[in-house]
């Protein structure tokens, strides 16, 4: 017997579980469909995101700062620690309980909202038609609906040249369980996953070395950002080498023998263990039949319209399986967007104010473009810059490292981009979301009044130093 539904949602990721959501708040009859499962065998919805990727990173970098601040940083505050140590075991607990807290609440939001999960995989066929199998391939259910919606998310990208053992040489899943620190780590790619995951091991004892292959670093960052981030990131001791392009690895007895090449020559690293965090790829893998009229790009993503529609009648794709940047807070929006449009209800969203946000230490966040990106456009641009070491609250904290930058028309003064790079940057960057929303001008944020003492003020000063009016800097 096949059940039929409003809507069926592939993927229980940020994207797939929210647009779930929303489609039962819009009286839609829906079903979720996600092959998430915890270390018991039991269904996690929740995706990459909760289970292998934003949430349990966070919680592991969370935990190694504590360490580190308390190693560091807490001398600086008059506070004095004695023998110091850290119980690896007990992050790793922290951080998967953390997770399966989130996945259950995932699961009671479905029941609330009186979705139907089904944990398995599920595969889209003619008629709009959806099967349903467990991980020995076995069919569990036969579906139907109205509108389908893929959501399947993205998995890590492999290097040929240095394939998973799953061990020694893993994914940035891996890396979030090694059972003791590495003494030598190595990351391929200063991406986002690297720079992170490299961070959280080389603040508990790590030597880590981050090979990249392209020669600028974090070239999708604002240029002033990626030098200070260069900068700061040296100074703590993460290894960066640009220009670095693996060309194979072989694992011994001792470690792991990693062969790039680098200007010109041929290099080795010996390391105990290395993570593979080149970026992520569409997961598209047995999700629709073909013949189905939907389509992929080079790059392996599902080709949609302005609307998120694919080529097939009333079957839809949102998040990391669609071009764009693969961020949850995105496939989230996009998510909820479209059930907006298939209950019949206007939707908008504004792919030019998704936020990036790197939880390294500084963080970085940034919105919009960048002051390269327009002059490359020939927008005319005025800038603003202030540092947070000019401001009473960076101070207190002892976090003064960084600044506020922010773009603006020449002629209009309307904001185009802000790149942060500081304390709290993953907080401070929504209220420059916010002013592009509204079309803010640099002069609206200079004339809102921000509390004092607080972070906030170095972007209200930066604001002001796109008129030269800044108070607590030389304009």
């Amino acid at each position: 017997m096949t059940d039929h539904y409003d809507v069926i949602v592939i993927g229980g990721g940020p994207g797939g579980y929210v647009a779930a959501i929303r489609c039962a708040q819009l009286g839609l009859k829906t079903a979720c469909i996600d092959n998430f499962r915890d270390k018991k065998g039991k269904g996690a919805p929740g995706g990459t995101c909760l289970n292998v990727g934003c949430i349990p990173s966070k919680a592991l970098l969370d935990s190694s700062e504590h360490y580190e601040m308390a190693r560091d940083g807490l001398g600086a505050h008059g506070v004095k620690v004695g023998e110091l140590s850290f119980d690896l075991d007990t992050m790793l607990a922290r951080k998967d309980k953390i997770v399966s807290d989130l996945t259950s609440g995932v699961t009671m939001l479905f029941k609330a909202n009186k979705i139907s999960y089904y944990n398995g995989h599920g595969t889209l066929h003619a008629e709009r038609k959806v099967s349903v199998r467990d991980a020995d391939g076995k069919t569990t259910a036969e579906l139907s609906a109205d509108h389908v919606i893929l959501a399947s998310g993205s998995a890590p990208m492999e290097l040929p040249p240095v394939p998973f053992d799953h061990d020694t040489i893993v994914d940035s899943t891996g890396a979030l369980a090694f059972e003791s620190v590495p003494k030598r780590l190595g990351v391929i790619g200063a991406g986002v996953i690297g720079l992170e995951l490299g961070s959280v091991w080389r603040r508990l004892g790590s030597q880590v070395v981050v090979l990249e292959a392209l020669d600028t670093f974090l070239a999708a960052a604002d240029d002033q950002v990626s030098r200070e981030a260069a900068r700061q990131f040296k100074r703590q001791g993460l290894e960066i080498r640009l220009g670095a392009k693996v060309t194979g690895a072989k694992v011994t007895k001792n470690g792991c023998v990693v062969s790039y090449e680098s200007g010109g020559k041929n290099e080795e690293l010996t390391v105990d263990k290395l993570i593979v965090a080149i970026g992520r790829r569409a997961f598209t893998d047995d999700l629709f039949d073909e013949g189905l009229g939907i389509s992929t790009d080079k790059r392996g993503f599902i080709e949609i319209d302005e609307n998120n529609r694919t080529g097939m009648d009333k079957v839809y794709a949102i998040g990391d399986v669609v071009p764009g940047p693969m961020l949850a807070h995105k496939a989230s929006e996009e998510g909820v967007a479209l059930a907006e449009r298939i209950a019949g209800h206007p939707a908008h969203l504004d792919h030019n104010t998704v936020p990036w946000v790197i939880y390294t230490h500084p963080e970085i966040a940034w919105v919009g473009k960048t002051e390269r990106e327009l002059k490359d456009d020939g927008v005319p641009v005025a800038t603003g810059q202030f540092s947070f070491a000019a401001t009473g609250r960076a101070k207190a904290m002892n976090e003064s490292g960084g600044f506020v930058k922010i773009v603006a028309h020449k002629e209009t003064d309307r904001i185009l981009g802000v790149h942060i790079i500081g304390p709290r940057a993953s907080e401070l960057i929504a209220e420059a979301v916010l002013a592009m929303e509204y079309h803010a001008s640099a002069e609206d944020l200079a004339r809102t009044i921000h509390a004092h003492p607080t972070l906030s003020e170095a972007v209200h000063e930066a604001a002001l130093a796109v008129g030269k009016r800044a108070i607590h800097k030389a304009n």
